[in-house]
């Protein structure tokens, strides 16, 4: 949030409006999964809504994670320790020209607009998605290079081009600009800004 952290707007995570359940994110694209997110707290609070839905993309896994990706291996149940190191263990004969990977994040800003409805009555409010897009190449390290940050076990063993440390290991600053997360939203920032001139 450190990205939007300025803009003259009020900002609230679900719970602290008393929003509740998990959407199922069920969508085959990054695209649809935030969507899904987006629309289903929009539908509780009618307030402008972000989402948004990250994964990896490991070339020498081809089709395995993305939008899969907390889901795949070890499974959605796993604890970041046992995800990570079965995560390794399918990495570990990859020779590292062949480690390539890109980090994808696909942020959706949902709200209340004036426009026709679905029976072409002017004036009624539905939501009108607007999508925004960050990827950050890199490549997947033998090993754990820093410690591993809760939720996000594969920022330990990431390391962006460019760089000679992992995502773990990066300033909030620095993660700010060039991560895919960071990316999206200052894509986000921008159309917000827009919004308000």
């Amino acid at each position: 949030m450190e990205v939007l952290g300025d803009l003259p707007y009020k900002f609230f995570r679900p719970h602290d409006l008393g929003l509740t359940g998990d959407a199922d994110e069920n969508g085959e694209t990054y695209e649809e999964n935030a969507l899904i997110k987006a629309r289903h707290f929009f539908e509780q609070c009618g307030f402008l809504t972000l989402a948004e839905d990250s994964g990896i993309v490991v070339d020498a896994l081809a089709g395995e994670l993305g939008v899969k990706t907390r889901r795949w291996g070890a499974g959605g149940e796993a604890s970041d320790e046992e995800w990570i190191k079965h995560f390794l263990m399918v990495m570990k004969d990859v020779p590292l020209r062949k480690r390539t990977a890109r980090f994808v994040c696909c942020a959706t800003v949902v709200g209340p607009e004036s426009g026709l409805d679905v029976d072409g009555g002017i004036g009624a409010k539905q939501f009108v998605p607007r999508f925004f897009r960050g990827e950050t190449e890199g490549i997947i390290t033998a090993d754990l290079e820093a410690p591993m940050k809760q939720g996000i076990p594969l920022s330990s063993c990431f390391r962006p081009l460019g760089f000679d440390k992992v995502y773990a290991s990066l300033s909030v600053a620095e993660k700010n600009t060039i991560s895919h997360r960071g990316k999206a939203m200052k894509a986000v920032r921008d159309f917000l800004e827009k919004r308000l001139g």
